[in-house]
């Protein structure tokens, strides 16, 4: 009997909980085709009337789409939120070192064309979504904090409000003190994306979130910034929030216990989440419960 009772329990659960879907979404810009996970909630097949906000979630360095769903340590917590928010989640591909920039260099690294112009219209044709910024926001970790806020700075026709967690908001090395191995490394990585900051500094400073902070103040659009207290971006993010603070940009600026992992970025995701909910239903985008 008590097996039956757990086996109808963990039906019960499964049977309401959000599903994963993977799309193929093709990109003209690139030549090649990349796949995004989207997290649908349980109530999209019930609701059959309604259009459902979208989150897009971006990735870190080294990473991609699936790391949103396989690396927290609660694998089930992106379920849990686009049922709690009836949300639907999109975890888009971005490369392991993209920036989600288009690359001036690299025709194969056009990450913001394709976020911008191929991903969103996909995702707008397969699922029913609110086709509209005010049903659309974006959120990510470390190179995604930054892919977040650089898109939604560029972009503000596309998305209602953002949300960064341990971004790293500058692309340059002025700030840093860096081993010689350190610079290596990282020229190597740059190197097929924004070319040589030592020939180009002012292309490194110009893809920066730290150089766009005017464009939120323009915008208008609500920004979310958290960054742990033991994370090596943490003073890249305390000067972007004192920059806002001096220009009166209106955000919410948060430091926490944590490091740059992703037992931090389980904790962060879901204030986030609540945050960029409550941008929804003041858009009345979202869908009642």
């Amino acid at each position: 009997m008590r097996f039956l009772l757990l086996a109808l329990l963990l039906f019960s659960l499964t049977a309401h909980a959000a599903r994963v879907d993977t799309l193929d979404i093709p990109s003209a810009a690139m030549h090649k085709t990349y796949r995004a996970a989207v997290v649908v909630p349980a109530s999209y097949a019930k609701n059959k009337k309604a259009n459902y906000p979208v989150l897009y979630l971006l990735h870190g360095a080294w990473g991609h789409f699936g790391d949103w769903l396989n690396k927290t340590p609660d694998k089930l917590l992106l379920h849990r939120l686009a049922d709690e928010y009836n949300l639907i989640i999109v975890t888009p591909e971005g490369e392991t070192f993209s920036f989600y920039l288009d690359s001036p260099v690299s025709p194969d690294s056009q990450f913001e064309t394709y976020l911008t112009k191929e991903v969103i219209p996909a995702i707008d044709q397969h699922y029913r979504t609110v086709p509209d910024r005010k049903g659309r926001v974006i959120a990510g970790l470390s190179m995604g904090g930054h892919g977040a806020l650089y898109l939604s700075a560029r972009h503000p026709d596309l998305y209602c409000a953002a949300g960064s967690m341990s971004g790293a908001l500058d692309l340059t090395t002025f700030n840093r003190k860096l081993s010689p191995a350190d610079a290596a490394s990282r020229a190597r990585l740059w190197a097929p994306v924004l070319g040589a900051e030592t020939e180009n500094p002012e292309r490194f400073a110009a893809n920066s979130v730290l150089s766009l902070l005017e464009q939120f103040h323009r915008n208008g659009q609500p920004i979310i910034i958290d960054c742990g207290v033991e994370d090596g971006l943490l003073e890249i993010n305390r000067e972007v929030h004192r920059r806002l603070l001096y220009a009166n940009t209106p955000h919410d600026y948060t430091e926490r216990p944590g490091g740059h992992n992703w037992p931090y970025w389980q904790n962060a995701l879901p204030y986030q989440v609540l945050f960029l909910n409550n941008v929804l239903r003041a858009n009345g985008a979202a869908v009642p419960r």
